[in-house]
């Protein structure tokens, strides 16, 4: 698996609109792209900082993974994103091989026209590893 570079980091929020003003008012940042991902059941706001994004993640249902995992108590960075070179859905072989625990099984529609798959938690280091590439 080839690593380019990081492509962002996914933060949970409980509100995208009531988060946004810290970062664009005290930050300087940038909204440029919010979408709702429905099969996610999540809404999605995008910033940058040099060439890494940042990833506002709101709940759209308390079924979406953001909700349960917000409900635990848990707030803030959620996961990481590789963008990958050679192929997402080689990567997911490369670390199936390599007795990674895949959360998804074979690459699926992001934000941003991107094809992602995540890693589990538990076969990388504690931290949720998501994988991307552009739709071709």
């Amino acid at each position: 698996m080839k690593l380019s570079r990081i492509d962002h980091l996914g933060i949970a929020v409980k509100s995208i609109e009531e988060v946004l003003p810290y970062f664009e008012n005290v930050l300087g940042l940038k909204c440029y792209n919010i979408e709702e991902v429905a099969d996610q059941k999540v809404k999605t706001a995008f910033l940058k900082i040099g060439e890494v994004k940042l990833e506002l993640l709101e709940p759209t249902s308390e079924e979406s993974t953001i909700a349960k995992w917000l409900e635990k108590g848990n707030k803030g960075v959620h996961h990481v994103a590789f963008a990958v070179e050679d192929g997402v859905a080689n990567a997911l072989a490369e670390c199936s091989a390599k007795e990674i625990r895949l959360i998804d099984q074979a690459p699926r529609g992001g934000a941003e026209n991107m094809n992602i798959a995540f890693l589990h938690p538990k076969s990388t280091a504690g931290i949720l590893t998501e994988l991307c590439e552009p739709k071709a």
